[in-house]
């Protein structure tokens, strides 16, 4: 997200003027993945007790459920689409820039995605065990050499991976439907895994996170089709131009944006109404939709703005400080959530639960704008966007 996150390093397009819809993407994309994230660092046993029991709820038809329902339908799976789409237009805008000053390609974008590797790997280790950026540097190598190939060939692929994800999701969804695993979602978290983010120690969380790694980050093997695709549309769209200031940028904003929403809402709705077990094809399919259409709707909505005020402006330099924003999101609900922090998770159930997490949701996007919104009047990078380019020099 700044040549890792996705590339904030550069947002500009073909002729190296600056894309100012990028950056403000990126920063919704960043903190509209903690409207996910958030939830799994308040439940029971955290990473583990999601994938042992389940999103979970807080009670059938009371308004803090339904407003629960509602906040996680429109995240699940959206913003990491989106972000994922963003990280293949930052790879594209990074090609054009080798390509503009005749600096071999992949070159030496293969120690940043090595780098962004390393990156992602203490991240899951120390902070959160479902780190996006181990994925996207397995994948940003592929979709890297895929530049130097033919359009036709980059089409073939793009479509390939599609198919094979779509096959893939099909088939596990199956599965858990016919074992009726959603029946028994709920229930199954153990009390050990519980007391361990509630009352555990720092190095006995991340000595966890080590001994059941294979399990933990088994998401990007499996979406692994999903990036590529996600990576390849990025760079299709693009070079199309979807995100200029122009007409040509207004009216593929305004398609997608339509097609998007349009698809991807019904099929949302459709999904959640089936029940738990449909729910890879919730957030691996239907997300990826309609996370198109975000695009297109946030895009339309910027294309009105005449004054950056407060809100765009704390949106943008998020987006200009994505990886920083990204794991200082984390590291904050790591903090106030577990017990060797505050502990608050184990503080607020049944409704003030629900509150209690959209308010942690809140908070915690509140401090990241205006965080971003100070440190970018004294620097020209995040932190960790500085530090990444310091040791990129060496």
């Amino acid at each position: 997200m700044t040549e890792t996150l996705p590339s904030t390093v550069s947002t500009s397009g073909a002729g190296g003027s600056r894309l100012a819809l990028l950056d403000v993407l990126r920063g919704v994309a960043i903190l509209g993945t903690l409207m996910t994230n958030v939830w799994i660092f308040t439940a029971p046993g955290a990473e583990w007790g999601i994938l042992q029991s389940g999103t979970g709820g807080s009670g059938q038809g009371t308004v803090p459920a339904v407003a629960e329902l509602l906040f996680r339908v429109a995240a699940d799976g959206k913003f990491l689409s989106m972000l994922t789409i963003l990280f293949g237009v930052g790879l594209a805008i990074q090609y054009d820039s080798a390509a503009r000053h005749g600096r071999p390609w992949p070159g030496r974008y293969r120690r940043r995605a090595l780098f962004l590797f390393a990156e992602g790997t203490l991240h899951f280790v120390l902070v959160f065990a479902w780190d996006v950026l181990m994925g996207y540097a397995v994948t940003a190598l592929l979709v890297a050499w895929l530049l130097t190939r033919s359009d036709r060939a980059r089409r073939r692929v793009m479509w390939w991976a599609a198919g094979l994800h779509l096959a893939v999701m099909g088939l596990l969804t199956a599965v858990l439907v016919q074992a009726g695993a959603g029946q028994e979602s709920g229930g199954g978290v153990s009390r050990e895994v519980v007391d361990l983010y509630a009352h555990g120690s720092y190095p006995d969380q991340v000595s966890f996170r080590l001994e059941n790694a294979l399990a933990l980050r088994l998401e990007p093997v499996l979406s692994f089709g999903l990036l590529v695709f996600l990576f390849l549309l990025g760079v299709r769209l693009f070079r199309a131009g979807a995100f200029g200031a122009d007409e040509t940028g207004r009216r593929l904003r305004a398609r997608m944006l339509r097609w998007g929403l349009g698809l991807g809402i019904p099929l949302t709705a459709a999904v959640a109404m089936a029940g738990q077990d449909w729910f890879l094809l919730g957030r691996y399919c239907a997300a990826p939709l309609v996370a198109v259409g975000y695009i297109g709707l946030i895009g339309a909505v910027v294309d009105q703005v005449r004054r950056p005020g407060p809100l765009t402006t704390g949106l943008t330099s998020v987006g200009r400080m994505a990886l920083s924003g990204y794991v200082l999101q984390n590291v904050l609900c790591v903090v106030v959530s577990y017990g060797f922090g505050l502990g608050l998770a184990t503080r607020f159930t049944g409704s003030a639960h629900t509150w209690w997490v959209m308010g942690l949701w809140a908070a915690v996007c509140v401090v990241l704008m205006v965080g971003a919104t100070l440190w970018l009047r004294r620097f020209r990078y995040g932190p960790l966007e500085s530090a990444q380019r310091w040791v990129l020099r060496r």
